[in-house]
Order: structure tokens, then C-alpha cells, then sequence
């Protein structure tokens, strides 16, 4: 039978813990419900279609006729030209992994992008999405130039690796919408995964994932002060301004 002090302790806990989860989530999740019962099905277009084109390109590069014309239209190796690779990552976003299970990454896009879109709006999700999975692009360009003594650098043959698919958009997208909606746990959690994936498997997508984080959390610094200068010439106008940090993100 447990003691009153027992029981004080888990009263006690429980609502602090509350609390905790009110500050970390409530923003967040009072967006989403709110944009999910304003526009319903519609505020998920973008995410449902994601989720369609990844599982469609899943079944066609399985097939025999079907791996080539994926690889040609969607995989972006750090050797193949600039221009080239530009010009596939649009597809490239929606070409899961073959060595791993698609229903990993079709979970992944319809819960982050979903949320995203809700919370961003799709072309701004489409953009950090966009801008996550160039950065790991460009970061393997650039890490395998350097070599593999150097610090970043990468072997010479991750140049024929296929680049991360959406995981770097997925991971992107995270860490952006963490910082909009001041979920800065969570936020730190994704990172902190990412650096371990890193140091248990040290391979050419873990350290896009890194890129991609970092792009992001430069576009959010960037954000940020932008939004705190506003903030202080606000208030030296006298316009009572407040700091924002994060404006509204919806478009």
C-alpha cells in the first residue's frame, strides 16, 4: 500500500508533467486541429499526394522496366553533373531507398509533411522540403571534394551512392516546424538522433541528414533576427511592438 508522500509525489508529477507537454505541444497541435477542422482533407493535398507519388515510384522502381527510367528521372549521385542533378531533384524527393522498407518513409511524410502543411502551408513546406534535400545534395559535392582526411570530407565513393530520398526533406521539415511552433525539445530530440545515426552508421545519408539540419537551423537563426530587429524597431517608432521570434508561418 503506498504512502501518502507516495502519492503526494505522483500528484505533484503529473500535472507538472502536463504542463511540460502543454508547452512543448500546445501551440502545435491547436494549429493542426484548427487547420485540419477549417479545411479538412484539403490543408493535406500536398502530403497526400507526396505519399501516393512515393509509394508509386516505390512499385515502379521494383519492376524491371521500371528501375531505369527512375533512376534516370529521380537519382542524384554526386557525379553526375551539376545541372543534371538539379534538374532530378524535384523527382528525387519521392524516391524512397530500395534497401529499406517504403512504409518507414511513407509514415514519415504523411505524419511531418502533413503536419507541415498544416502548419506552414504547402509552399513553404514544398520550399524547406526543397531546400533540405539540396543542402545534402550540395554537402556531398562538397565533402567529397574535400576528401576523406578532411574534416567533413567523404570518400571518394559515396560519389556513386544515390542521395538520401525524402529523409532529408522529412528531417528539414521537423526541426523548421519545432522552431516556428517553439517545440524546442522535440527539436533537440531530432537532432540528437541524427548525430547518433552518424556515429553508429557513419554513411553517406546520415551526413545529409546533418546538412539538411544545418541548413535549416541557419534559415531559423536567420528568421530569428530578422523578427527580433522588427521587434526593436518597432518599439524605438513607438509602435509598441512585441517580440515575435516566429511570425505566422501560415501562407
Amino acid at each position: 500500500m503506498s504512502s501518502p508522500e507516495t502519492n503526494g509525489s505522483r500528484t505533484s508529477r503529473f500535472p507538472a508533467l502536463r504542463r511540460a507537454a502543454r508547452r512543448e505541444w500546445g501551440p502545435l497541435f491547436t494549429t493542426v486541429r484548427t487547420g485540419l477542422s477549417e479545411h479538412g482533407v484539403r490543408a493535406l493535398a500536398l502530403t497526400l499526394t507526396a505519399v501516393t507519388l512515393t509509394a508509386a515510384v516505390q512499385v515502379i522502381q521494383n519492376q524491371s522496366w521500371g528501375y531505369g527510367p527512375v533512376q534516370a528521372l529521380g537519382a542524384v549521385r554526386a557525379e553526375d553533373p551539376l545541372w543534371l542533378a538539379l534538374l532530378r531533384t524535384p523527382l528525387s524527393l519521392f524516391v524512397p531507398a530500395l534497401d529499406l522498407p517504403v512504409w518507414g518513409a511513407l509514415a514519415q511524410i504523411l505524419l511531418v509533411f502533413g503536419i507541415a502543411e498544416v502548419c506552414l502551408g504547402r509552399w513553404r513546406t514544398l520550399a524547406v522540403a526543397y531546400g533540405a534535400t539540396l543542402a545534402g545534395t550540395l554537402y556531398a559535392r562538397v565533402g567529397i571534394a574535400l576528401g576523406p582526411d578532411a574534416f567533413l570530407g567523404l570518400p571518394a565513393s559515396d560519389a556513386q551512392v544515390v542521395d538520401t530520398g525524402p529523409s532529408a526533406a522529412v528531417v528539414g521539415l521537423a526541426v523548421y516546424v519545432c522552431h516556428a511552433h517553439r517545440a524546442w525539445f522535440t527539436g533537440s530530440l531530432v537532432v540528437l538522433a541524427m548525430v547518433v545515426e552518424v556515429l553508429v552508421k557513419d554513411n553517406l545519408a546520415g551526413r545529409e541528414h546533418l546538412a539538411a539540419i544545418a541548413a535549416v537551423l541557419v534559415v531559423c537563426a536567420v528568421r530569428e533576427w530578422r523578427g527580433r530587429r522588427a521587434d526593436s524597431q518597432g518599439l524605438r517608432a513607438g509602435g509598441g511592438g512585441t517580440r515575435s521570434g516566429a511570425p505566422p508561418m501560415r501562407s
